[in-house]
């Protein structure tokens, strides 16, 4: 492939879905992280190859991958996109519905950001910041208390004197999952929080304690600060569109797609990017996938055929479209494409 015509649309995609009727057609479901980075390659591979532009629909990476699990045949889809890894449960609801044999694929990287409008006050923020924003519970004095903050300032006296709103990734989303256990859990062990969550567990014995003192950190608070949203980041965008005290909680692309709207926090002090995330410097990252029913592969039409051209040097590579939206490429792309070369089956989880 020497060659690949991406049109001004294509790269102008971030949400749209294509239309289709026939099943000739590639079927793709899950994270609205990964949607636009595949809407990109399914345009560019139904322009540059004979084969039908892939049907690329949204609705989550906990429900992409539901759907991909609904067993094998032509009534069913053939890729889950997914900004979180799988999941034994997801595994185990495969295996039972008769799909046997699942290729992971991870495409490249994605930072979770904090992001207001862009004409509000900067945000600094730290994982310790977050928790004690929106956790149920916070520590003071010692003990675990119903969270007393009102405002920014109540959490940091270098934030803002602007209520608390944070519009958050519902719990079916890939980016929730990242955004509990990279800034709410880490959040909760600095503060002490996890400690006394352990203390207080009566769970059975260690792990269930532990698994409880998780659940626990991960609560957030239900008194309209932290608001769930299940759609996609658009929502969130119209949301603090609407509510410009507001903050938003979006994957890097999104929020670099949209710098003439939003104004991004640092976390930790650091600036979230593509360069700090290919350096390992910003510290909440994540890889994003998608996962192939192999049992589809030389049953549906060009389905080998659009993986290879995902996950090739001029789509997924550091100067491909995909990282002109913001994707950070993987470093270990080569291993990838050798693994989509030989419909490489994913193995046990570890």
């Amino acid at each position: 492939m020497k060659f690949i015509h991406i049109t001004a649309s294509a790269l102008a995609i971030a949400a749209a879905a294509t239309a289709a009727n026939a099943r000739d057609q590639i079927q793709i479901a899950g994270s609205s992280t990964v949607l636009p980075y595949a809407t990109i390659v399914a345009e560019a591979f139904g322009e540059n190859t004979d084969f039908a532009t892939p049907v690329v629909e949204g609705g989550g990476s906990g429900a992409g991958r539901k759907k991909l699990c609904e067993g094998v045949g032509e009534n069913t889809i053939d890729i889950a996109n997914s900004s979180s890894r799988i999941k034994q449960s997801d595994i185990d609801l495969c295996a039972q519905n008769g799909v046997k044999e699942i290729m992971e694929v991870r495409i490249g990287y994605d930072g979770i950001v904090f992001a207001s409008d862009i004409n509000g006050p900067d945000f600094a923020l730290t994982p310790v910041d977050v928790y004690n924003a929106l956790a149920a519970q916070v520590v003071k004095d010692g003990k675990l208390v119903a969270n007393p903050a009102k405002q920014w300032k109540d959490v940091n006296d270098k934030l803002a004197a602007q209520d608390i709103l944070v519009f958050v990734p519902g719990t079916k989303h890939g980016t929730r999952e990242v955004f509990d256990t990279k800034l709410l859990v880490k959040g909760c062990e600095e503060t002490g929080a996890h400690d006394l969550f352990l203390a207080a567990s009566t769970g059975a014995d260690e792990e269930a304690k532990k698994k409880d003192a998780e659940k626990a950190c991960m609560a957030l608070r239900t008194d309209g600060a932290s608001v769930d949203i299940d759609g996609d980041y658009t929502e969130t965008l119209s949301r603090i569109d609407a509510n410009k005290n507001a903050v938003g909680v979006f994957g890097l692309s999104f929020y670099e797609n949209n710098t003439d709207k939003l104004k991004v926090a640092t976390i930790d002090g650091i600036v979230p990017s593509v360069e700090s995330i290919s350096k390992g410097e910003y510290p909440v990252s994540r890889p994003l996938y998608f996962y192939v029913k192999k049992a589809h592969i030389g049953v549906i039409p060009g389905l080998k055929e659009y993986i290879q051209f995902f996950v090739s040097d001029e789509m997924a590579g550091p100067d491909g479209p995909l990282a002109q939206y913001g994707l950070v490429s993987d470093p270990e792309l080569k291993a990838t494409q050798a693994a989509v070369e030989a419909e490489t089956p994913m193995g046990p989880l570890k």
